[in-house]
């Protein structure tokens, strides 16, 4: 066999012979020779990835994020104010403008991340509350959201109600329980949402309104008891609909499936594993192509293979559904989303069944067949071998990620659009009726200056200004002796 060279500008040429005869060897010795040549740079770029992460995650804490402060609002609309899901939905379309691309020197030295927020449905003993969490710099971005579709809404800082229960377990009096939900299907597959709950007895429109589902189980709770869902948001970019695009081409060419990849991950650890699995597999797979490539072209058996394509009007009904739902997806604004839920009470009294199974099952109804439903995929329960030190784990982890409203912890993080999320989390209508809902009780107005006011009705504790210490007047210089003495 001839030498196989490559001339180049610069006055050498580069023999190639070596690789065109190790591409030649049988699968299992090139596999070997491959990883001893390049296996080294593997593991470099492996430690490389997670010395980025250590650093990322070091001037993140240091430079940026302990300069955050968190406010928690408390989101009362008028008990007869009627507006449909749709004011919520552009409640969270404007809250993607909070949307920041940090550049490399922001990132990596500053330090500087995307601030996230948290929209939650809390029942404390009974009492039921809409809350909006946000950094303070977006308050009032979040107020003004809420103000331009609920002119007559009140909103109130709060204090966080994780303070009314025991931060860690095993504890001697109180027990806890919670489940954080993922995407059953790829994101881009959508769920359910609010306008397929309209339906026609007569002539009018009737909208049966999911969040009746969702609020019967908050009502269920009793003296002693606590539940509280949270839905953590963080704006994002629009790449996640390249996986929509992709999908739809799937969808046509008939190799669509689904696979779980709306947050059954286990968050960075399983992201930096999987990352680093994949690089000697696409090695091997370039590798097996090239040396495929040559034995065609040098033995001269290489074929032309011609892919039947499909035809959108081959598709049948449920894909032509389908591909229509992917699209009304990803045309939409989309947030990184995460989905818990947890029940507290005092050990005589605990009963997570009292409410979530219900939840679960309230949620089962965004649930479409053949596109996406919400599942529980952890939860702080577990079984078998060193249960009570691994329940004891599970619980630590899971309230320190309800507690800071984390959205990467426990698993990946998921995509849901602004209708999604308007589908699962809005202010009930006026017909569905819930019991100690608290709900603005008047027009808000502006209040006469030095007005006392009153404490916020309920268990959440308003968050009250602080007020400057006043310094004590400076005492008057004495006259001088001249005067006192004449």
């Amino acid at each position: 066999m001839p030498p196989l060279g490559v001339d180049t500008p610069f006055g050498f040429s580069i023999d190639l012979s070596f690789w065109r005869e190790i591409i030649t060897w049988p699968s299992g010795e090139l596999i070997r020779a491959l990883f001893a040549i390049v296996g080294w740079a593997v593991l470099i770029l492996v430690f490389f990835y997670m010395g980025s992460q250590l650093w990322l995650e070091y001037r993140r804490t240091v430079k940026y994020t302990r300069k955050w402060k968190w406010v928690l609002l408390a989101v009362d609309v008028p008990p007869l104010f009627i507006q449909t899901p749709k004011a919520v939905e552009q409640i969270f379309a404007h809250l993607s403008g909070a949307l920041i691309t940090p550049n490399i020197g922001q990132k990596y030295w500053m330090g500087k991340k995307q601030k996230w927020f948290s929209f939650e449905i809390v029942s404390i003993e009974g009492y039921i509350q809409f809350l909006i969490r946000t950094e303070s710099e977006f308050r009032d971005l979040v107020e003004a959201a809420v103000y331009a579709q609920y002119t007559e809404a009140e909103i109130t800082e709060v204090e966080d109600y994780m303070g009314n229960i025991p931060g860690h377990y095993p504890h001697p009096e109180y027990e806890i329980f919670g489940v954080e939900f993922a995407l059953e299907e790829n994101e881009a597959f959508p769920i359910r949402t609010y306008p397929s709950f309209e339906y026609n007895l007569s002539k009018d429109a009737v909208f049966s309104d999911p969040m009746a589902a969702i609020l019967e189980n908050f009502s269920r709770i009793q003296h002693g008891e606590n539940f509280w869902m949270q839905i953590v948001i963080e704006p994002t970019s629009n790449k996640w609909k390249e996986k929509g695009i992709q999908l739809v081409k799937d969808v046509i060419a008939g190799t669509a499936h689904g696979g779980g990849h709306g947050g059954h991950g286990g968050g960075h650890g399983s992201v930096l594993l999987s990352k680093a699995a994949d690089i000697p597999a696409t090695v091997m797979k370039e590798a097996f192509n090239i040396w495929h490539w040559n034995f065609e072209s040098e033995s001269g058996h290489g074929e032309e293979h011609h892919e039947e394509v499909r035809k959108i009007s081959d598709l049948t009904p449920g894909e032509k559904t389908t591909l229509e739902a992917i699209e009304e997806k990803i045309s939409k604004i989309g947030f990184k989303s995460k989905i818990r839920a947890l029940y507290s009470a005092r050990k005589d009294i605990f009963n997570p069944s009292r409410c979530m199974d219900g939840l679960v099952g309230a949620l089962n109804q965004f649930h479409i067949i053949g596109k996406n439903a919400i599942v529980p995929h952890h939860t702080t329960q577990v079984h078998y071998a060193f249960k009570q030190w691994r329940e004891a784990h599970h619980k630590h982890h899971f309230m320190t990620a309800f507690t800071k409203r984390k959205i990467k912890a426990l698993g990946n993080p998921y995509v849901l659009n602004i209708e999604e999320l308007a589908t699962i989390w809005h202010f009930p209508l006026p017909f569905v009726k819930t019991p100690l809902l608290q709900k603005a009780g008047a027009k808000r107005a502006e209040p006469p200056v030095e007005l006392p006011v009153e404490q916020l009705e309920g268990p959440l504790k308003r968050v009250r200004p602080a007020v400057p210490k006043s310094t004590p007047p400076t005492p008057p210089e004495p006259p001088p002796a001249e005067i006192l003495y004449g």
